[in-house]
């Protein structure tokens, strides 16, 4: 049996413990909040009014440049240079994508990224034309356009020239398989290799889903490398190349 000054003193350890306990709880929430709020931060250049988000995840902070010109060179011509525009010329906040991802693995690899940045535009004009498609719930979202008795506001023109973009992009990738990946023999494609990986299912992973070409491999069942990596890199490259119109490009 424990006396009365033992339990006296076994409590104050416990409640010790406890308060012990708390502390360590605030201190560790105290620094989770704080890595939080520090990954969110907004750079001072993009101004006050951009307000900093968790949920946002990754951005990009990209600057408002316009062409202005520049007085005339030696020959009489007018010169131009890019100069900050927007308002107080402040930069702007964009989430980051999956190709920004590809361009900053380039740079901490000290290698060219492997899409070009036509190419990442085409890749970011296809996504874009797919969200605007499929927001096409919004004719009546405005009151001024539900009053309006007919198409008054442009909302069917907007969507039909959306639908005809994507057919055109669409019919552009094709709907056969990637040539440079059917090309490597299925002994050396994994062993749950399941099939060639299409155009256009590349295209919509990488472009509107936002998977990285290894995630792209792995899905489909293939192993993760070097080979790999270059076949479907191509056939990304190849599938955006004629997105924009390039024709008769082979791939290798």
């Amino acid at each position: 049996m424990m006396s009365r000054e033992e339990r006296i003193d076994a409590g104050k350890v416990l409640v010790r413990a406890a308060q012990d306990a708390r502390e360590r709880t605030r201190a560790e929430e105290a620094a989770r909040l704080a890595s939080i709020r520090e990954a969110c931060a907004i750079p001072d250049r993009c101004g006050p009014d951009t307000i900093a988000a968790p949920a946002r995840g990754p951005f990009v902070v990209e600057p408002q440049l316009t062409m202005v010109p520049n007085g005339v060179d030696h020959r009489g011509l007018d010169k131009w240079v890019a100069a900050p525009t927007g308002y107080g010329h402040r930069e702007s906040v964009r989430a980051a994508d999956v190709f920004d991802r590809m361009v900053a693995s380039a740079l901490r690899r000290k290698k060219p990224c492997p899409v070009t940045p036509g190419q990442i535009a085409m890749g970011r004009r296809y996504a874009a034309l797919v969200e605007r498609a499929a927001a096409d719930g919004t004719k009546l979202s405005r009151l001024d356009a539900s009053r309006a008795g007919g198409d008054s506001m442009g909302w069917m023109d907007r969507h039909l020239e959306v639908a005809q973009e994507l057919a055109i992009l669409r019919n552009r990738i094709g709907a056969g398989a990637a040539m440079t990946l059917r090309r490597i023999r299925p002994s050396k494609r994994g062993e749950t290799q399941r099939g060639p990986i299409m155009d256009r299912v590349l295209v919509d992973m990488v472009c509107i889903k936002g998977c990285t070409l290894d995630e792209v491999l792995s899905s489909h069942g293939w192993s993760i490398k070097g080979d790999h990596r270059k076949a479907v890199t191509e056939a990304l490259c190849a599938a955006l190349d004629r997105m924009i119109g390039y024709r008769g490009k082979k791939t290798s």
